[in-house]
Formats: structure tokens, sequence, C-alpha cells
């Protein structure tokens, strides 16, 4: 089981790590998910979030998320091949959380050294920013 820290890491960057290790087999939880980092301009990423919320029937979908949680998932299901078996029992292995869980407070964590938004010249925006201008209610 590998636990990834999600804190101030881009979020597709980090996806594709964690897709090769699901794809491997193995179970991957990701932590503090609210404060993984989309980079580009942050008016632009809220309106390609906002379109996507806007689009289809509010009962026969499609259904994209609100929460940070299901912001990070959906970015990592994107990088798996969903559609087949396999990549559908490797989502079946990731578990993503808001914050740090008690159970894993004093467990070793993963960085993705690529995926360090320190790296960034350019204008980010987290996903807990992201979340609450696309109108989730803060529990986190």
């Amino acid at each position: 089981m590998k636990i990834y820290n999600a804190e101030a890491q881009i979020v597709g960057r980090m996806a594709t790590s964690i897709a090769k290790d699901l794809i491997k087999g193995e179970d991957v939880i990701v932590i503090n998910a609210e404060k993984a980092v989309f980079a580009g301009n942050p008016k632009v990423k809220q309106k390609f979030y906002k379109e996507r919320l806007d689009r289809g029937h509010p009962k026969t979908g499609p259904f994209f998320p609100k929460t940070p949680e299901g912001i990070v998932k959906r970015a990592i299901r994107g990088m798996l091949p969903y559609h087949k078996v396999k990549g559908q029992e490797a989502f079946r292995r990731l578990r993503v959380h808001v914050g740090i869980p008690d159970k894993y407070k004093d467990k070793e964590y993963i960085q993705v050294k690529e995926a360090d938004a320190g790296k960034l010249k350019c204008k980010h925006i987290t996903v807990e920013k992201l979340s609450l201008s696309l109108g989730a209610k803060k529990k986190w």
C-alpha cells in the first residue's frame, strides 16, 4: 500500500504516477487532496470546470464532482483505461481523502518530485479554491 501526500503537488503529474502504481496492482491512498494544485490561469480553470458541471442533464448526467476528493479522483480516473476491466479494478484500489485521517498520521508519505508545485512559474489554483468556486459546501 502506497500513501501519496497531495500537498503542493500538480494534479496531472501526480495522477500519472498514481495511475501507474494502480495498474501494477498496488493499493493507493491519497491524502490532503484539497491542497493539490492545478497549473494555469485560475479563472480559466474555474470556467472549464463550471462548464463541465453545467453539461448534461441533472438526472441522466454526465455527472462531474464538486468536492476536492472527487476532483482529484476523477483526474486519476482519466489516466486509467477505465472502460476496460483492468482499469476498473485499478480504480477500485484507489482511496482519496481530504486532510489526513487518524490511521495514516504516523505513516510514510510519498511526494512525486516531478509534480512539485514549487517549480511553477505560472499562476495556479488549489483544488480547495476550485471546489469552493464550483459551489461545494466546505465540510473539511
